[in-house]
């Protein structure tokens, strides 16, 4: 870490203001983007719906689903806007639809559920998990804990542990492995997702859990930096949605592909460099995976194999990934950087059915553009 780190100075770059955005501008962005997800007022954009007087949830709009993944970055967005209401009803829905109490999976949450709260699956996904804690801890430390399920530092504590520790007692299987510290894709299979890596959240996870664990998550953000890197192609930086251990891309299910998972390898660089400046952070991959698309429109964006060989299929989610591209300027200079903020600029959220994932990716790079992605601690 070096002394440039945001969690040593407190400081976070606003790219937009860099790049000749006037704040005014900025903040207005912010505060609209934030009514067109979040508003019932905005129904071509929305993506949260509240539910009776103290519940709510994100709705996957091309699967009509409620996924971890969704609620965990929801209750991310709240913290970051300082939206408690927000925060507290996607986290109330979760606790009582997703969390399962009995079954191997017990101590996890259901990757899925239908809009009323019935579970479409009884197995977790571990990239909602690791956000659900860090969304926790945040919200212990900005707004202080109340009483259960609103113990925030003990019930991120509690997802931790079950994360490290489920399998001890021939219980289930644990998210992490235990032995070379990288997460799975799934807790009883032996392959990873690149873009479940996150280790600026592990940075903080090794100080804010229990402290039995503390040195399984500072090494796991160590051997996650490294993953990183050796799943991105040499060339391209583009990786794979699914990869061994090995950082090898893995096809199972067609997977082996740069495709919708495989966007937020550069928002994780992009965060993790801003936070922690560590030299272990592979920058050089958001540099590269700009290079690629710096000549590519985004209405032409496609599958593409690792190497950049494209597919006939076109991205699911196009405006997901013209703002992943941006977010990875906070870690990367030049034309390439100030071409993907400005197109991010220039485009509108989107609208229509697949709208959830891309407007999530969305907003996380606003936040993350404009300064307003931060450790709270």
């Amino acid at each position: 870490m070096t002394k440039k780190a945001a969690f040593i100075t407190g400081n976070y770059r606003n790219l937009l203001h860099e790049y000749g955005y006037s704040q005014k501008e900025i903040d207005e962005k912010l505060k609209n983007t934030w009514k067109q997800l979040f508003s019932a007022d905005h129904p071509e954009t929305q993506i949260y719906y509240p539910v009776g007087e103290d519940l709510g949830y994100m709705l996957d709009t091309g699967n009509n689903d409620v996924r971890t993944e969704g609620m965990s970055y929801g209750m991310m967005m709240a913290v970051q806007m300082d939206d408690k209401e927000i925060f507290d009803r996607l986290w109330k829905w979760s606790k009582t639809y997703m969390y399962m109490d009995e079954g191997e999976n017990t101590g996890y949450f259901a990757w899925s559920c239908a809009p009323d709260g019935t579970k479409n699956a009884l197995g977790p996904a571990p990239d909602g998990e690791e956000y659900f804690a860090m969304a926790l801890f945040f919200a212990s430390n900005r707004w202080g804990d109340g009483d259960y399920p609103f113990n925030y530092n003990q019930q991120a504590r509690d997802i931790l542990h079950s994360c490290l520790h489920k399998g001890e007692n021939n219980d289930g299987y644990p998210m992490w492995n235990p032995d070379n510290k990288l997460i799975k894709f799934v807790p009883s299979v032996e392959f990873s997702d690149p873009s479940y890596h996150l280790p600026h959240f592990y940075e903080l996870f090794a100080l804010w859990s229990n402290e039995e664990d503390r040195p399984f998550w500072k090494g796991a953000a160590i051997e996650s930096r490294k993953y990183i890197a050796k799943s991105a192609h040499p060339i391209t930086g583009l990786a794979p949605e699914y990869a061994f251990y090995d950082g090898q891309p893995n096809h199972v299910r067609g997977f082996g592909h740069f495709f919708s998972d495989s966007y937020r390898v550069a928002c994780n660089i992009a965060i993790d460099y801003e936070w922690f400046h560590d030299n272990a952070c592979p920058i050089v991959v958001n540099d590269k995976i700009q290079s690629f698309f710096a000549n590519v429109d985004p209405d032409n964006f496609r599958r593409y194999k690792v190497d950049g060989e494209p597919f006939e299929e076109k991205a699911l989610h196009p405006i997901g990934l013209l703002a992943t591209n941006a977010m990875a300027s906070l870690a990367t200079h030049g034309e390439n950087a100030k071409k993907c903020v400005e197109l991010f600029w220039n485009t509108p959220v989107r609208t229509g059915n697949r709208r959830y994932y891309d407007n999530c990716l969305y907003f996380f790079s606003l936040l993350a553009l404009s300064g307003n992605y931060r450790i709270w601690k």
